[in-house]
């Protein structure tokens, strides 16, 4: 059943935004906005010295694209520098982590699929080894 309320076209100010401890979030496509069933995305703006620590996505696979800025991100014990124009690849239910440790704010992409699904979202394991000994997270 096709959703009426649903957009085909989001502007900005169409955007759904959530502020985060890590940063702006504006929701671009994900089933309640879109009616996606797919893939959502959603645009991160994380701010000098936070970041979003390690975690997991049970059912979801997760594109990274960076937009502007610098930011070390991990997936699993993997850590690379990234910035605009690169991607990270996340594969389903894999620990990973973007800590911006840089002077200037760092834009992305956060590109996850599925948009519906059984489970939590998000797993929190920043504070569960081996990942709490490997990087603190930022404040």
């Amino acid at each position: 059943m096709e959703c009426e309320h649903c957009l085909r076209f989001v502007t900005s100010k169409e955007a759904k935004v959530e502020v985060l401890p890590w940063g702006p979030h504006e929701w671009l496509s994900r089933s309640d906005l879109t009616g996606a069933e797919q893939i959502q995305v959603v645009r991160v703006t994380m701010p000098p010295g936070k970041s979003h620590a390690f975690h997991r996505h049970p059912c979801m696979e997760e594109v990274l694209y960076y937009v502007s800025g610098r930011a070390e991100q991990w997936v699993g014990r993997e850590k690379r520098v990234m910035s605009a124009g690169e991607v990270a690849f996340v594969p389903r239910d894999e620990v990973h982590g973007t800590y911006n440790v840089f002077d200037e704010p760092v834009v992305f992409l956060a590109i996850l699929s599925p948009a519906k699904f059984d489970g939590p979202a998000l797993v929190d394991v920043s504070q569960d080894e081996p990942w709490r000994s490997i990087r603190a997270p930022a404040h």
